[in-house]
């Protein structure tokens, strides 16, 4: 699709901007490179993309590195185990990314020859991508004139035309904007300038407007504050969810683990077992509903904030003096040595619920 340009003088302030001020990152070419003719790799771009959704740049760079160390080309992803796959991303959160990557990668290896679709169209044809990753992908490594829209994007747009219209309600309105400023000549440049404008100059809170090479033409600026912009819609207060998490020790070190089944929240990632919470439901909270019986004790409460709901599980542990098997039906669970838990798929909320009962637990484990 050709992208009309009507606004695209307003690109070249920004792109001699970024040329300047742009930010090194791992999985990005910089404009002196790119002038040398280095090109983006499809690979580091599309798994760059996948991990920033809903995640920092600080957050994603180790991970995104470790990734690279074990699973250089996408082939290697392809074929890696998909608990490995899980236990890399163990802590990055949003642990649908993790499993859409493996599918995603699975597809491009066996049903593309190893190699990246390098349309729009042929990339939201992979698994798990969808209109942002695609059209980021097709900018940056492809040269596609695609609009990309982040939230850092959403910010500039709404504040250079003045927006008022609720987010996320607004989001079509700022697609449009972004696809008029997208210009044909170096459309991933201007991609990740707008990213790099708003994550460093136009920021949520006290923008340095007059380092903004947009500061002539911004709307917000000229008409009222800045940081009125994006409206967003009022907030939902998020519900609070309850359950339990069981953490039983051996005596020679040992704790009991299952997976999870793949799909749903934390689908295929390793846990401690816990009653059936959801994000609609409460689940048991009590010791009564323990995979086995064993002289629970109570280790207090851990609260861990999903994007749609509070989750506060009552902890409890035991322990025991021999290895027992889970009561439930699954017979899917496992005795890993405390020693060896930095190994494994454990989220975030699992790493909380066993460090409320065994402290140390972390600090003494094998990175």
């Amino acid at each position: 699709m050709t992208i009309t340009t009507l606004d695209t003088p307003l690109a070249k302030p920004l792109l001699d901007w970024y040329d300047r001020h742009h930010r090194d990152l791992p999985w990005r070419v910089s404009p002196g490179m790119a002038a040398r003719g280095v090109k983006a790799d499809p690979y580091r771009v599309w798994l760059s993309e996948v991990m920033l959704q809903q995640t920092t740049v600080q957050a994603v760079k180790p991970y995104f590195e470790r990734f690279l160390q074990r699973w250089p080309e996408v082939t290697d992803l392809a074929a890696a185990e998909n608990d490995a796959v899980m236990a890399a991303w163990a802590g990055l959160g949003y642990y649908a990314r993790a499993r859409n990557l493996k599918k995603c990668a699975a597809a491009v290896a066996k049903e593309h020859g190893g190699i990246f679709p390098d349309t729009e169209e042929g990339l939201k044809s992979l698994p798990g991508i969808g209109d942002y990753t695609a059209a980021a992908v097709a900018a940056i490594a492809f040269n596609r004139q695609a609009a990309v829209m982040d939230g850092n994007v959403e910010r500039v747009i709404s504040r250079l035309y003045a927006i008022s219209t609720p987010l996320p309600a607004a989001k079509p309105a700022m697609r449009e904007k972004v696809a008029l400023l997208t210009p044909a000549d170096r459309p991933g440049d201007f991609a990740q300038a707008m990213m790099d404008l708003g994550a460093t100059i136009c920021t949520p809170k006290r923008p340095a407007c007059s380092l903004c090479p947009f500061r002539g033409a911004c709307e917000a600026l000229k008409l009222s504050d800045p940081e009125l912009f994006p409206v967003k819609a009022a907030k939902k207060e998020k519900p609070v969810r309850y359950g339990a998490a069981f953490i039983a020790v051996t005596g020679d070190g040992e704790i009991l683990l299952r997976r999870r089944i793949d799909s749903g929240l934390l689908g295929g990632m390793t846990e401690v077992p816990t009653t059936a919470w959801t994000a609609r439901i409460d689940g048991e909270t009590s010791a009564d509903a323990a995979p086995f019986d064993a002289a629970w004790q109570s280790s207090g409460t851990v609260i861990h904030v999903f994007t749609h709901f509070e989750l506060r599980l009552s902890i409890w542990r035991a322990a025991i003096a021999a290895k027992v098997a889970m009561d439930d039906g699954r017979n899917d669970g496992w005795w890993e040595p405390v020693t060896n838990l930095e190994a494994q798929a454990l989220p975030t909320i699992m790493k909380k619920a066993i460090a409320a009962a065994i402290p140390l637990a972390f600090k003494t484990s094998k990175g």
